[in-house]
């Protein structure tokens, strides 16, 4: 999908009417609000999404280009994130095998239906999930015991490119957040000839559903990378603020990620499995003995990343290409 059509993915009369929806309440001409969704997409290259969830219709110039656009991304991860590498990451059964070191759970993926009926008897819960899938589109918990035709289950799986996934039971803190699903860290390392480094944190926590994607209604808070403390308010794609969960009641601010400095380490030692892949946006999950990873995304989105900041984060990017220019005399900018 090209940059021009990836930005502009959307519903152009839903877009309009939330425009007409804020022009209503900020007191903004829609004329103008709909100019400066131009001026940002052909200058910068933002799309409907992130005109909204940047709030970009009420940020200066000098703020708006601080801000990843997704041409900025597109320029960036080729760089650091080479597309021939992608299916090191991708493809999830092969993820599940090239980090096998730092994941420590069971999973099905095109065996024979006697290893199908092996795992359900072994996993009375577990995950299905799309192979290749992005977003958290797909993905969802389910139970041995509904599972009531075999054949046509791993039928299913067959027909639709499926795996199946042990469940992680996450460590009991994270569980009282809200136990519906595995509240999952998002941490962003960068690696360069053997050396790597944090970048970015953040909690995801679901809102009650089975998962707890940004892009499926969950919401996310900052992880100060040296304490491990939640910082401030949690936020949801639709920039709706909480203070506590809604649903637990916990309080987000100041809470400690249980095996913090665990998490780190395991994701700085992970990052240098692919020397090829020099940033990751790892998908982890704390448990009592420690942690698990998830998933390791090559192109993660700098959507999460900027909304829980409240700002633009190219800072990251240019610190990532800082660092390269130095080796390699290159003279990459973003």
């Amino acid at each position: 999908m090209g940059i021009v059509s990836y930005a502009l993915k959307g519903n152009l009369n839903n877009f309009l009417k939330k425009l007409d929806q804020i022009s209503k309440e900020k007191q903004i001409n829609k004329i103008k609000l709909f100019n400066k969704f131009m001026i940002s997409f052909i200058k910068y290259g933002f799309g409907y999404s992130d005109f909204l969830n940047y709030e970009l219709y009420l940020k200066k110039q000098n703020e708006i280009k601080e801000y990843a656009s997704i041409k900025d991304q597109d320029k960036f991860y080729e760089i650091v994130s080479p597309s021939e590498y992608k299916t090191f990451f991708t493809i999830k059964p092969q993820f599940l095998k090239n980090f096998q070191k730092y994941i420590d759970r069971d999973f099905f993926y095109q065996g024979s239906k006697e290893e199908l009926e092996h795992f359900l008897k072994k996993n009375k819960e577990f995950m299905i999930k799309p192979v290749d899938g992005l977003g958290g589109r797909g993905v969802d918990k389910l139970y041995s015991k509904d599972i009531q035709d075999l054949d046509a289950f791993y039928q299913e799986l067959q027909d639709n490119n499926l795996f199946l996934e042990e469940y992680v039971i996450q460590h009991p803190k994270l569980n009282e957040f809200a136990s519906n699903s595995v509240n999952t860290i998002r941490i962003l390392t960068f690696n360069y000839q053997d050396h790597s480094e944090v970048l970015f944190a953040t909690l995801r926590i679901g809102n009650g559903a089975s998962v707890d994607n940004f892009h499926q209604g969950g919401m996310a808070v900052l992880i100060d990378l040296n304490t491990g403390e939640l910082i401030g308010d949690a936020i949801d794609k639709n920039l709706n603020h909480y203070e506590k969960h809604p649903t637990s009641k916990i309080k987000f601010a100041g809470f400690k990620i249980p095996n913090w400095e665990i998490v780190k380490k395991t994701v700085l030692e992970a990052s240098k499995v692919n020397e090829h892949i020099h940033v990751v946006g790892w998908d982890v999950a704390v448990t009592k003995e420690g942690c698990t990873l998830i998933e390791g995304n090559r192109r993660p989105g700098f959507d999460i990343v900027q909304v829980t900041s409240r700002r633009g984060r190219k800072d990251l990017m240019r610190h990532v290409l800082e660092e390269i220019n130095k080796q390699e005399h290159t003279h990459y900018k973003i």
